[in-house]
């Protein structure tokens, strides 16, 4: 039987932790341990960790855009194998859009590698149960951006939420 998961904005403490449990979620890119402490005080409001126990099992980073208060950008999902397999995500994505500080958000972007499709997956299945558009186009290229080094990056738009 799977352990009951809570869900909660994440707090300074927790950065350390988010940190390994990222750098246990292959292939996502692994932030500074500052930039994920950044992320559980400075970003909390929009934040989200998933925890069974005292153990992290679960993290989402995102923030809204200051020129897009309608809109927000989800930078990152990690989801530790202990918890796989029980809707964590989905769960995260909509605890994520119902915080006080998403009140105004009628559309979700994120960015996604062609190759991703796990991600594609878990994006399809968010515009299906919220009754939304889903929609890319290049964002960051390899070539401009990344200088070659990293696959293009498209931007996701799933919106109008319904």
């Amino acid at each position: 039987m799977d352990k009951p998961i809570s869900l909660r904005n994440p707090k300074p403490e927790d950065g350390p932790r988010v940190s390994d449990l990222i750098a246990n979620c292959p292939p996502l890119d692994e932030n500074s341990r500052y930039c994920n402490l950044l992320q559980c005080s400075h970003f909390s409001d929009t934040c989200v960790s998933a925890w069974m126990g005292d153990e992290l099992v679960g993290f989402v980073s995102g923030y809204i855009p200051p020129r897009q208060p309608d809109t927000y950008f989800l930078w990152q999902i990690a989801v530790a194998a202990a918890a796989r397999g029980q809707n964590l995500t989905q769960r995260m994505l909509d605890f994520v859009l119902e915080l006080p500080a998403c009140q105004q958000v009628t559309q979700l972007q994120t960015t996604i590698t062609d190759d991703n499709e796990p991600s594609q997956r878990v994006f399809a299945k968010l515009a299906k149960r919220r009754d939304a558009d889903i929609r890319h186009e290049p964002f960051f290229t390899r070539e401009v951006h990344f200088d070659d080094h990293h696959d293009t990056e498209y931007l996701y738009t799933i919106g109008p939420f319904k």
